[in-house]
């Protein structure tokens, strides 16, 4: 009797512009059961809504940089004094179970999971549907709040990494 070949999982890695519909992408790709999201590490406020574990693991910046410093990232990063960081053990292990891992990562996060990863990790830069689509997202940030601009140009939507 043949012994069936185990799957790893692949990386696959969402990044756009604000507004482009990378949050709907990821949406409708976490609907496949063999699909999960990774959830980054961050050291920002949790906002109104948020939920720790689920939009994001919120921590200090001293467990931060005690867990980067231990390379329990596969990547991390700093967008606007906040830190944000892909934990390798939940990634690697829902690999090695044959599921694959999404994230929604800003270009940042996209570069440094491709560095790190080298086979397994496929890219998907998400394109807005126009360039006056693009320059609508953009007029929006630039009339928030900057630090609701700040979070929203560092790809911090609900769903991430």
């Amino acid at each position: 009797m043949e012994t069936p070949i185990a799957r790893r999982g692949i990386m696959l890695v969402l990044s756009s512009p604000s507004g482009a519909g990378k949050t709907t992408i990821a949406s409708r790709l976490l609907k496949d059961p063999g699909v999960e999201i990774s959830i980054s590490h961050t050291t920002r406020m949790k906002r109104k809504g948020e939920k720790d574990g689920k939009d994001y693991h919120f921590v200090d910046r001293e467990t931060f940089t005690r867990m980067r410093d231990q390379d329990a990232f596969l990547e991390w990063a700093v967008v606007f004094d906040n830190y944000y960081g892909t934990t390798r053990k939940p990634v690697e292990e829902t690999l090695a179970a044959g599921r694959d891992v999404l994230f929604d990562v800003d270009w940042q996060g996209a570069r440094k999971l491709r560095e790190s990863a080298e086979d397994g990790v496929v890219t998907v830069f998400i394109l807005p549907p126009s360039a006056t689509a693009l320059t609508r997202a953009s007029s929006r940030i630039e009339r928030l709040p900057v630090s609701a601009a700040n979070a929203t140009r560092a790809g911090s939507t609900a769903s991430v990494t």
